[in-house]
């Protein structure tokens, strides 16, 4: 694992240097992305930048469990999650 982490504030101040856009302007452009985003996914909807990345809903189905204190089988309900894929310029940049 990596020992070095990036942040929203760090990553917004990145952007803003960057751009030469003001922190509070890149802030609201992540705001507004990330509203977007959840929008989009919690509709069902796929959403894609090419190269980059891509996030889209899933589905998992009821299933059986067990609690594993006691052994006790349970009934898992079912649920929706999100699956994200990197693309193919940001596994490149991690190499």
């Amino acid at each position: 694992m990596a020992d070095k982490s990036l942040n929203r504030t760090e990553l917004v101040a990145a952007v803003a240097a960057e751009s030469g856009q003001s922190q509070a302007a890149v802030n609201g452009v992540f705001d507004a992305l990330f509203a977007t985003l959840a929008k989009a996914v919690g509709e069902g909807t796929k959403v894609t930048i090419p190269g980059w990345v891509s996030v889209e809903r899933t589905h998992r189905a009821a299933r059986t469990g067990r609690n594993p204190q006691t052994g006790e089988a349970l009934q898992i309900a079912a649920s929706n999650g999100v699956k994200l894929s990197a693309g193919s310029k940001l596994k490149a940049a991690a190499k």
